[in-house]
């Protein structure tokens, strides 16, 4: 009961601060969006950028690490994608939108805060190993197949389709921040000292501004929709994704650090980009949009858990 208390509640009561805020607080719509532009577009970026610019990436991307999250995402992918299409004969379009929520885990917010207030800041190579791949990898993987399926396998050159991929992937702030974050980090250039103060400082911003905004978008979420998909999607979020990972990782005996870091990331609930998938091909919304706020809540417990199995 003291990890529910000391380390995941204290996440749950920043995002339920802003969900309050949001909902009786008279904090606005335009508000909340703000907050979230500055998280996402500035703060978090500078912490990534600063933090992939100076972990080791030799001992970071362990292969059994990137093997058994990823490998566990693709499996939930499959797991979504199949249900939604073959049970509940949703078509291709929505088959796709929610296996994209099945496997596309709150990493950054809610996986860096946990596994930072369980293990500490020194626990987080991993988990930044498996952002900086987290983002690019599910985001070109589900824009290919969902435009191969809206295509119909016409229509639509293989050049034109990889220059719309890369253009939606390298559009989002993050991703720029994760590359330059690699470039500095490869080259060996050494940040100067106000760059790398100001990125700090902003980076410490960045969690409790994003944790906080979150809750203010959660707010905008119903639990409508389809019981059965979006029992589906919250299902394989919270139970398949972090068991598969927990397994693979023990098949593939990762040091304890790692096998944390990888199993507390998939044990996330999905993060706003489910959502944000489903709108950006408008299929799908309210049964990701409702899966995203329902697993959010309930894996205040399935967190729990996690940290209790968890060496």
């Amino acid at each position: 009961m003291g990890l529910l208390l000391d380390v995941i509640l204290p996440v749950f009561v920043v995002i339920g601060f802003g969900y309050s805020m949001a909902k009786w607080g008279g904090m606005s719509d335009s508000t909340v969006d703000a907050l979230m532009w500055f998280a996402q577009n500035i703060a978090v970026p500078a912490l990534l950028f600063r933090q992939i610019s100076l972990i080791d990436l030799k001992t970071s991307f362990h292969p059994g690490l990137i093997g058994s999250f990823y490998t566990g995402g693709f499996l939930c992918f499959a797991a979504g994608f199949f249900g939604a299409w073959k049970l509940f004969k949703r078509p291709l379009e929505e088959a796709v939108t929610t296996g994209f929520a099945c496997m596309f885990s709150n990493s950054l917010l809610l996986g860096l805060s946990i596994t930072e207030r369980a293990y500490g800041p020194a626990a987080l190579s991993g988990n930044y190993a498996i952002i900086a791949m987290h983002s690019p990898m599910f985001y070109a993987f589900g824009i290919t197949l969902m435009e191969l399926v809206r295509s119909h396998g016409q229509g639509l050159s293989g050049r034109a389709l990889a220059v719309k991929v890369v253009r939606a992937i390298f559009s989002q702030s993050l991703v720029l921040a994760i590359t330059l974050g690699m470039i500095v980090n490869l080259s060996g250039f050494a940040l100067p000292a106000a760059v790398d103060a100001a990125a700090e400082m902003l980076g410490k911003a960045g969690l409790p501004t994003a944790l906080f905004g979150l809750g203010g978008v959660l707010n905008r979420y119903r639990p409508e929709g389809d019981k059965g998909l979006i029992a589906l999607i919250v299902g394989v979020s919270l139970v398949l994704h972090p068991v598969a990972t927990y397994g693979l990782a023990m098949l593939f005996q990762l040091d304890v650090a790692s096998l944390r870091s990888a199993t507390v990331t998939a044990a996330m609930p999905p993060g706003a980009n489910a959502y944000l998938f489903a709108h950006l091909y408008a299929t799908g919304r309210r049964a990701n949009a409702s899966a995203v706020l329902i697993a959010t809540g309930l894996s205040i417990f399935t967190a729990w858990i996690w940290l209790q199995i968890l060496p």
